[in-house]
């Protein structure tokens, strides 16, 4: 008795998925608000700035206070974006595949933006951790 399966056979359903990833992908948006109100940020998958709007605060802050509130709504959208894509490719490269690794490793590590370091108390993991994993 033969078991042999031709690789062709699991094509069909390989195809299914890769055509509701695209449909999914085309409709992945992300939106993000600063702390205050002030903006509000939508992108895309591939996090290219799709909306930008300002709330009634974004009018009593200085042009850099502002800027940095756009800069930092931007990547918390880019990271659920991105979160997103990779939820979305799962099924068809593999969760644990080397597809989805190279996938990962292409998305940027999120900032933490300015906003929120001002927020988060120091800890004594904050004490040397980067010096100490750059080998310095």
């Amino acid at each position: 008795m033969n078991n042999f399966v031709p690789a062709s056979a699991g094509m069909p359903e390989i195809a299914r998925r890769a055509a509701e990833a695209k449909e999914r992908l085309a409709r992945v948006s992300a939106t993000a608000t600063s702390s205050d109100g002030a903006v509000t940020v939508t992108v895309n998958t591939a996090g290219a700035l799709q909306e930008l709007s300002f709330g009634p605060r974004a009018d009593e802050l200085p042009r850099t206070r502002l800027a940095q509130a756009v800069l930092a709504a931007a990547r918390r959208a880019q990271l659920d974006a991105a979160q997103q894509l990779t939820g979305i490719m799962a099924p068809v490269i593999g969760e644990r595949s080397a597809a989805m690794e190279f996938l990962k490793e292409q998305i940027p590590a999120p900032e933490v933006p300015a906003e929120e370091v001002r927020r988060k108390p120091p800890s004594d993991d904050d004490f040397g951790g980067p010096i100490l994993r750059r080998g310095l």
